[in-house]
Order: C-alpha cells, then sequence, then structure tokens
C-alpha cells in the first residue's frame, strides 16, 4: 500500500520527503479523489495534503476544536428525528472536497441543463401533461405519487422559471464520472449549511483557504436574493419571508440563518393570514402584505384549506392566493413530485421529449416497483440494491439491502409486493473516497456532494460548490445527516484569482420598513425572553445573598433564618418549599435549596426559568446577534456546571458557584442593551425585563420587611434586601447612619436614580409604552394599569409605610400588594393586546382510514 508523498504546487517536481506522522493510504480497490488511476496524487490536492502534513495531526485537531467551538456558538445544529438525545450540534470535518475547475465547469454545465429539464417537466406535470398523454411516462407513476397536487394545475410563477431551486446529490461513480443519485426540488435543504460550512473554515484555515483560490458561494445567494426580488407580483419593494415550520424541524438553524444573510423575516405559519385575496403577515403595527415566500414547509402542510387538512403548519387559503397570482411561492406549492426517484427511470426519455437530447450527466440506473418487470428485477437482487420510497417522509428512509438479515429482506419484499407503486431501488454506489479527518488520523472514506441551482434570468446558476457528506464509520453505507453522517466543505478551485462579481443593483432606494416589522409571535417570545432571563437573575441574588448570610461566622437567629429561606420560596414560587414549615427542612435545607437551583422539572426553580429563557431564544434566534447567541450557549454551559458543582453534603461556599452564571446574565444584559437596534423587538424585551424585575422587588420586599422583628435580625434582613438588588454598597455611601428601614425602602422603591428600584422600573416601562406605536389618542389599559401604579408608589409616604400593628407593617404589605396586583395586571394587558393567541384551524371531521396508507 503507498502512502501519501506529495509535493508543493510551486515545485511539483521537488521530491524531498514530507513529514510522515500522518499518511492516506492509496487505494486497494475503487475510486479516490485524491488519487488518480495512476496511485498518484492528483495535481489540484497536492498543495492542500502537504499543508495539512506540514501542521501535523495536534495542529489539525486544534483546528477542529475551534471548528466545533465556532458552530456551536453560532447556534448550528441539526436535529436527527429517530435520535431525539444525540448531539444536535451541526459537524464538520476539517479536510474540504476539492474539485479543480476544469471539471467543475462540465459538472456545472450538466447541472444547467438538469434544472431546465426539470423546470420543464414541473410546467408539463401541472400543465399540459403531455408526457403522459405521449406515453414518456407511466400515468400511475404520476398520479400515485403524493407530491402531485392537483388543486395546484395551473399554478404559475411570473416568468419562466417555475422551478426556482434545484438541489441534487451527486455520487462519482467507478469510471471516475459524477452520477445523480436524487433531485430534491420540494424545499432543497443544505445550501445554508454550505455556506456555514465555508465561512467556518474560512476563518479555521484562513491562509490555506486563501491560497487554494477557492470559488465563492457569495454569487449563488447574491442569485438567490435578486430572483426571490424579481418574483415579487405586486409591485413595489417585495416583503420577502422565509416560512418554517418552527424550531423542532431538523434544519431550523438553516431556516434563520438564510433569514438572517438575505435580509429577510423568518415566518412560522400562525404569523401569516389570508385577507381579501392577499397573504399578510400580523405585525404589532397591522397587517403586512407579503409579497414572496421562501418556503420551508413541505407542501402538503402549506395550506390546510386545500391540502393536509390537519396541518398546523401552513397557512390557510394560501394555495387560493397563489393561484390568484397575488403571492410568489419559491419553491411552488406540488414541486416534491419531482423528487419521486422513480422519475430517473423515465428522465432519458423525458429529456428526449422536452430537449430533444439526452442529458449530459446519465442518473444512477433506477428501477420503479410499479414497472411489473422491474418489480421482479428488485425483488430478486435486494440484496445488491438501495430501496427508496416514492415519497419521503421522516421516519422512512432508504436501505440497503446488503445490510439486511434474510428475515428483513423477505419483510421489505412483502412491503413492495404489496405497494409496488410506492418504491424504487437503485444500483447501489459506493462512491469515491475522500480524505477525512477521524481520531487523529486521515482516512479514506466515500462521499456524496450535494450542490444548488437557482433560477436568474433566462436559465439557472449553480452554486461552486455545495455540501459534501460522509461516515465517519467505515461500515455504513447509506450517507445522510438522518443517519448520522457529517458534513465538508467543497472546494472548487480556480486555476487563477476569481473575479470580483457584483449584484448590487444601480439604482439607489431608501431604506426599507420591512425589517422593523416583526410578526408578534417574535415580539412575544422576545418579551418572554427578557421575563425569564431577569427572573432567574433575580433567583440566583436571592439564593447567593442567602447562602452568605446563612454561612456567616455567627450563627443567624433561627426567625431569620426560616424568613430568609421562605422567602426563596416565595419570590421563586416553587411551593410548597420553605413555607410548609417543616422542622426536618429548616434542619436539612440542602434538598430543597438544589431542587430550587438545578431541578428543570421545577415550576420557577432557576434551571427551569433559564431552561425557557434558552426556549425562547431558540424561537428568535434570527432576531439575535453571533454574540448573543454565544452568551446564551455560555448560560447553558454555567447551568450544567452549577448542577454538578452544587451536591448534597459539598455546598462549600455556594455564592461562589453562583457568581459565573450571575456575570453570564449580565453580559446577556449587557449585548441586549449595548448591540441591539431599538425597534419594537427590542422595547418588548427590556419590558419583559422591566416588568419582571418588579415584580421580583415587590415579592422580594414583601417576604423579608413586611413581617417587624427585633433591631439585629431586622438589620440583617434590610442588609439582605439590599444586597439583593446591589445597593448595600451606594446605600451606605449615601447614608452614614447604620441600616435604617425608611431609608432602605427609599433606595430600593422610590430612588428613580438606581437602576434596580421599583420606581426606576416603572418609569422605564412607560417610556416603551410611549414608543410603541399606537394611534389612540386614549390611554391602553396597560399604560393606565402603569399608571395607577406609578402614581400609587409615588404617593406612598415611607414614614406610614415602617408603621407596624401587631409585628406587622399593614400599610407597606398593603401597598406591595396592591402594586402587585396592578403589574400583574399590566403583563396580561400586554398579551391580550400585542400577542396573537388565535387558535389554528380545526377539521369538522377527523378519520383516520382516510389517511393514505403505505
Amino acid at each position: 500500500m503507498k502512502t501519501l508523498c506529495v509535493t508543493t504546487m510551486e515545485n511539483p517536481s521537488n521530491q524531498h520527503p514530507l513529514p510522515q506522522d500522518l499518511h492516506y493510504p492509496s487505494p486497494k480497490a475503487g475510486v479516490d479523489e485524491a488519487y488518480d488511476s495512476e496511485g498518484g496524487i492528483r495535481p489540484h490536492w497536492r498543495y492542500l495534503l502537504h499543508s495539512l502534513q506540514t501542521l501535523g495531526a495536534e495542529a489539525i485537531e486544534e483546528r477542529q476544536k475551534k471548528a466545533r467551538r465556532i458552530l456551536r456558538d453560532d447556534g448550528a445544529t441539526y436535529k436527527i428525528y429517530d435520535e431525539p438525545n444525540a448531539n444536535q450540534n451541526w459537524q464538520l470535518n476539517p479536510i474540504p472536497l476539492l474539485i479543480h475547475s476544469d471539471e467543475w465547469n462540465r459538472i456545472e454545465t450538466a447541472l444547467v441543463e438538469r434544472a431546465e429539464l426539470f423546470n420543464l417537466l414541473l410546467q408539463d406535470i401541472y400543465g399540459e401533461r403531455s408526457l403522459v398523454r405521449r406515453g414518456v411516462i407511466p400515468p400511475e407513476l404520476l398520479f400515485s405519487h403524493r407530491g402531485f397536487l392537483r388543486p395546484c394545475h395551473q399554478v404559475k410563477l411570473p416568468g419562466n422559471q417555475q422551478l426556482i431551486l434545484h438541489g441534487v446529490d451527486l455520487v462519482r461513480a467507478q469510471d471516475g464520472q459524477m452520477r445523480v443519485m436524487a433531485d430534491r426540488t420540494q424545499a432543497p435543504s443544505g445550501a445554508g449549511y454550505a455556506l456555514e460550512n465555508r465561512t467556518v473554515m474560512n476563518r479555521v484555515f484562513p491562509s490555506l483557504f486563501r491560497d487554494s483560490q477557492v470559488h465563492r458561494l457569495s454569487l449563488f445567494f447574491a442569485r438567490l436574493r435578486q430572483q426571490l426580488q424579481d418574483l415579487n407580483p405586486n409591485g413595489g419593494t417585495a416583503r420577502i419571508v422565509v416560512l418554517t415550520p418552527g424550531i423542532y424541524n431538523e434544519a431550523y438553524f438553516e431556516h434563520a440563518y438564510l433569514a438572517n444573510y438575505l435580509g429577510f423575516q423568518l415566518v412560522q405559519g400562525g404569523d401569516l393570514s389570508v385577507r381579501n385575496g392577499y397573504v399578510w403577515m400580523k405585525a404589532l403595527d397591522g397587517l403586512k402584505r407579503v409579497d414572496v415566500i421562501l418556503r420551508r414547509v413541505d407542501d402538503v402542510y402549506c395550506d390546510p384549506v386545500e391540502l393536509k387538512g390537519d396541518s398546523r403548519l401552513g397557512v390557510p387559503g394560501l394555495l387560493e392566493v397563489a393561484r390568484l397570482g397575488h403571492v410568489a411561492i419559491a419553491n411552488p406549492l406540488g414541486s416534491s413530485v419531482l423528487e419521486n426517484p422513480a422519475l430517473l427511470r423515465y428522465l432519458p426519455a423525458i429529456s428526449q421529449a422536452l430537449l430533444g437530447r439526452d442529458l449530459q450527466m446519465p442518473s444512477v440506473k433506477t428501477w420503479w416497483c410499479g414497472n411489473s418487470d422491474d418489480l421482479e428485477y428488485v425483488c430478486s437482487n435486494l440484496k445488491q440494491l438501495l430501496i427508496k420510497p416514492t415519497y419521503r417522509r421522516p421516519g422512512l428512509y432508504e436501505v440497503y439491502g446488503a445490510e439486511l438479515d434474510d428475515k428483513k429482506l423477505q419483510a421489505w419484499q412483502n412491503r413492495i409486493r404489496k405497494n409496488p407503486l410506492q418504491f424504487a431501488a437503485q444500483e447501489y454506489i459506493e462512491g469515491a473516497h475522500t480524505p477525512t479527518w477521524h481520531q487523529g488520523q486521515i482516512h479514506a472514506r466515500p462521499a456524496v456532494l450535494r450542490t444548488f441551482a437557482v433560477a436568474s434570468e433566462n436559465s439557472y446558476t449553480v452554486m461552486s460548490g455545495g455540501l459534501t457528506r460522509v461516515n465517519l464509520d467505515a461500515d455504513k453505507k447509506i450517507i445522510s445527516n438522518q443517519q448520522g453522517s457529517i458534513s465538508k466543505d467543497t472546494w472548487v478551485l480556480a486555476s487563477e484569482p476569481e473575479k470580483q462579481i457584483s449584484l448590487r443593483r444601480s439604482d439607489i432606494t431608501a431604506a426599507s420598513e420591512h425589517s422593523s416589522a416583526l410578526p408578534s409571535r417574535v415580539v412575544e417570545n422576545l418579551f418572554w425572553m427578557g421575563r425569564y432571563a431577569e427572573r432567574a437573575e433575580s433567583a440566583l441574588r436571592l439564593l447567593r445573598t442567602v447562602f452568605i448570610q446563612l454561612n456567616k461566622t455567627e450563627a443567624l437567629p433561627d426567625s431569620v433564618t426560616r424568613t430568609l429561606l421562605a422567602a426563596l420560596t416565595h419570590v421563586t414560587m416553587t411551593y410548597p418549599g420553605f413555607t410548609a414549615w417543616h422542622e426536618a427542612l429548616f434542619k436539612q435545607p440542602e434538598p430543597e435549596l438544589i431542587a430550587i437551583i438545578g431541578d428543570p422539572q421545577r415550576l420557577g426553580s432557576l434551571a427551569n426559568n433559564l431552561v425557557a429563557m434558552m426556549q425562547a431564544a431558540e424561537q428568535v434566534k434570527e432576531q439575535l446577534s453571533s454574540d448573543t447567541q454565544r452568551v446564551i450557549n455560555d448560560i447553558g454551559d454555567e447551568l450544567e456546571q452549577l448542577k454538578h458543582a452544587l451536591q448534597p453534603g459539598a455546598l462549600s461556599a455556594p455564592e461562589e458557584a453562583l457568581a459565573p452564571l450571575i456575570t453570564t446574565l449580565l453580559a446577556f444584559a449587557g449585548l441586549i442593551h449595548e448591540s441591539m437596534t431599538r425597534g419594537n423587538g427590542w422595547h418588548f424585551m427590556e419590558m419583559g425585563r422591566r416588568l419582571e424585575r418588579a415584580l421580583q422587588i415587590i415579592a422580594t420586599l414583601r417576604a423579608l420587611l413586611v413581617s417587624e422583628y427585633d433591631e439585629a435580625e431586622q438589620e440583617t434582613l434590610i442588609e439582605s434586601s439590599l444586597l439583593c438588588s446591589e445597593a448595600l454598597i451606594p446605600y451606605r455611601r449615601r447614608y452614614q447612619n447604620g441600616i435604617q428601614l425608611q431609608q432602605a425602602l427609599e433606595m430600593l422603591m422610590l430612588n428613580r436614580n438606581n437602576p434596580r428600584s421599583l420606581l426606576y422600573q416603572l418609569e422605564e416601562l412607560e417610556q416603551h409604552f410611549a414608543d410603541l406605536p399606537d394611534d389612540s389618542d386614549q390611554l391602553s389599559s396597560e399604560r393606565k394599569l402603569l399608571l395607577e401604579a406609578t402614581t400609587s408608589l409615588k404617593l406612598s409616604d415611607v414614614n406610614l409605610l415602617v408603621a407596624s400593628q401587631h409585628n406587622l407593617r399593614g400599610g407597606l404589605d398593603k401597598l406591595l400588594a396592591r402594586l402587585h396586583h396592578l403589574m400583574s395586571q399590566v403583563a396580561k394587558a400586554i398579551s391580550q393586546r400585542y400577542f396573537d393567541h388565535t387558535e389554528g384551524p380545526q377539521l369538522l371531521v377527523k378519520n383516520t382510514e382516510w389517511q393514505e396508507q403505505l
């Protein structure tokens, strides 16, 4: 077996041996991307492999760790449906797949031709259907497929290109030529991940990337943005949205990433509504017309009125608006019919019928079980074939017969014979091996490349690269993200530096107001993200204060200990907790304290609030900067570390264990304040924070200061209140006569210069309310409630509030109770006015027997 020995690109004749700590073996059999048929290194691979050998294993491993950190900080995830507990972080191998530009030119020409053919095929299927009438394809092939949607007949986009995005999976066969394994036409995924991979590789290997003269990906996305703008059927500046199924979709990261990169609003079905023949986005300041939808929802789920009646992901009436020509949907509804792998069997005849010639790049040999001869061949050769359902759906994936035992093979044969129209089979092609980094060495692994074409003017533009996937496990035969494959960047290498091409329009337009219009779902999640973050920070500060007080040199009086612990339960609302007054609970409080901190299933616990905050952040990740995403990831990490640090019987200086998480939450608040644009989203996040902080201040003061104690005990509780609000040091500077309740209440409730006082929160809320869109001359209900709360607080007399009767400060308790009620009503009024709580469409009749079964 040969080992890697390469030369530099600058001096091909140089035969000096290279460092031998990394070896990439030449193939025993089959095709390899790096080796030619003579066993020599291909010229365009030499510089990369030489550079990797020069770096050495330790440096490459360090680069991979850096890549993982960047991907994690970016929030890059991919969910595997069958393994919900598996690692969801996007995986990137540090060695890219290289393709020389000469070969890529041939691939690109073939893919443009293929995209044009599929565009004509889509028009024929939902138009004249001449291919069926002429017998080019059997009618059963079309009409038995779930992706063929009769309601989409004659629904057309503006322009000649109906298929806007086309994705293809390519594999290199044993003859060294590329073959097409599959076409992706419904909502082709992977382009966003390819762009993320490129961004990471550029950062991890900057000089290697620059010196390799890699073709850019940005031109493809510029073409996509321009094409979507040109699809606008309504004139003027187009409002373009990316329609996502939501955070539980496997590729949700890509949806948010593309929306951010392209500058479009990310929406879910509930954010849109159909009225008067148009699609509207439900924003805070009214309905905003949507002109173009880049969809990431499967077409049958897009309209519960005409397509799948129980869908909660779509927009009722969407197809009718598309039929009227008042909204453009890319790709158009019904395009999933082109993903039928059985079409590949008939593609040569289709190409002759529509183009008058054979395709330059053939497909992998395919059989359709709806054809009787094909059925018998497939059933007789299952062990050598890939078995594919003609209609993809979660939980039903392709299988390779060679990986099945006799019992499973027989079960598949029975399944196919029962529903032959629903299955196709393909020749298994392992694919060319490519250098892949795994466990400190370079291994050979088969690869599959997915690349994309986007409609542009009168033809298509192909991405110069794509998403390469490999299996690290050499025994795995099927390469698929849903089955655990990982990704590679794909470098198309130019022979000379690439020319800079700009697609920027020459005319200068005014800034669009489209970006400031946010769906009510988005502002609701921002509002609750602010509330949960503040709720968690308040709990942390109180916990830290309680730990500090309990761990003092001198033991606290029993009454103070009970009050402090009970305050934890009252403020966090983790009832019954320390309000139960079980003697054993106060003698051994550690288990309850640990549960308040780390039990994610305990409502009101620190972990529960932080998980809720991170879930809300996931819903609006397209609104957050990369730095904010990084800090949110850090919050999750600190929470996990805190759970491990706080173990029963090991609470040594527990307040120190809480400090990193408090600091990270402060960093989150600082980033939001310093880097988030002052739009409606920022206002609602800040409103959530201010409202929650006001409620937390009220709850803390009621729990600690309403009951009267003797002077020493009272001083400890007042000090605890000041500590919770970071006001102890300012208090001591302001007042020189020791700790007094009147002065503490003035500092915590009425000092408008203290950013953690109650009055400060109310006045900040009023300012945010004033900045929100409001075309009414009258005060809204939330502003009336806030005005009453602010007035009650300002009119209060501290001297009267501290007066007590029967060891209870009734005036203080009454005021705080009233303020708590008013602020709770403010939160309710905000929700009722600004957030959408309408129920989704409901089926009048539901009969599971109507569902098609495979």
